[in-house]
């Protein structure tokens, strides 16, 4: 059996959409299963667009991208997506991902529970797919007898939980068909994560060898410089004060054994002295190296394999700079 392998994008602001789109064609020609994209709380390009090229470039890669709930609502999260697969012809996967209090502030939304929001979300998209008419109330919710005014391709399209913490990997495990493990995220971390949603599935008697187990994994192959100065900038976005709380924090609880509450308040006074330069400057590169795949070709392949062991069975690299893109495509095709 071949390898399962995606191709991930979305946290380079200085990459367009054409271009990420001519690297989808390149990804495809390469045998790339899937293509991925990430949207991210600094508001870079939004996801549905960007699909929306990719379904109309390539034809074989499945399609999969992060939505955060409460950005759109049940309704038109599911009008949206099932257009979507409609347009690419069966192929989207859905990876949700909880508002928190962090995405809340950013799009002046009023406090809802994260994973209260976050299991209802998954719960109504799948039931508005079926083409059900929905009456609903919850807290957060009041829906009266919403549904799609078309048939969808498919009345099951794949939900995965995009899941950092404890409890997200738990939602994963009860309720969803597969989880995205976050980027960034050692191999320690993945077999530890893995754990957590195979149980839950187990306690909620679910199958836990049904679900799809991928994790994004921050990747780059030696070249102008050594691979691990380019991992540098995606590893410090996380360490950073918009994003550490929700992207590290909750790490700690899971087991990530190169991130502990004294690295994280270390390069939080990193960058209050001397801003986000000084904070990738400072970070230590064993840390960079456990947190990401890096090295020559040969390296990073063998990383990739050690998360596969570790239950990841579908990898999501992402290059960390658009410089190597084509070095690590080739690297795997």
């Amino acid at each position: 059996m071949e390898k399962w392998l995606g191709l991930g994008f979305g946290y380079d602001p200085s990459m367009t959409v054409r271009e990420m789109t001519s690297y989808a064609k390149k990804a495809e020609e390469h045998g790339f299963d899937m293509v991925f994209f990430s949207e991210t709380l600094q508001t870079f390009r939004d996801a549905v667009t960007t699909l929306t090229s990719f379904a109309l470039a390539v034809e074989k890669p499945l399609l999969g991208c992060t939505q955060v709930v409460r950005l759109r609502s049940p309704l038109v999260l599911a009008q949206t997506f099932a257009t979507l697969d409609e347009l690419s012809g069966g192929r989207i996967v859905l990876s949700l991902g909880a508002c928190t209090k962090q995405h809340m502030a950013k799009h002046g939304l009023e406090y809802a529970d994260p994973a209260e929001t976050l299991i209802e979300y998954i719960t109504l998209f799948k039931r508005l797919l079926t083409g059900e008419k929905i009456t609903y109330e919850s807290k957060h919710f009041r829906l009266r007898e919403a549904g799609l005014g078309f048939k969808p391709l498919r009345s099951k399209i794949p939900v995965w939980v995009a899941a950092t913490s404890a409890k997200g990997l738990r939602i994963a495990g009860e309720y969803a068909d597969g989880v995205l493990l976050n980027a960034t995220t050692s191999v320690e971390y993945c077999r530890n994560a893995v754990k957590i949603v195979r149980k839950a599935a187990e306690e909620k008697g679910r199958d836990p060898d049904e679900l799809q187990i991928a994790g994004l994994i921050v990747t780059a192959v030696d070249a102008e410089k050594p691979a691990v100065e380019y991992v540098r900038r995606e590893v410090a976005s996380k360490l950073s004060p918009l994003m550490v709380d929700f992207a590290m924090k909750p790490r700690l609880k899971v087991g990530e054994p190169y991130i502990t509450p004294q690295l994280i308040e270390k390069m939080l006074e990193a960058y209050n002295t001397g801003g986000y330069e000084k904070l990738m400057s400072e970070i230590p590169v064993k840390v960079l190296k456990g947190l990401t795949a890096v090295g020559t070709a040969e390296e990073v392949r063998r990383k990739i394999d050690q998360y596969r062991e570790a239950g990841v069975k579908y990898p999501i690299i992402r290059p960390a700079d658009k410089s190597i893109i084509d070095i690590v495509i080739e690297a795997f095709g």
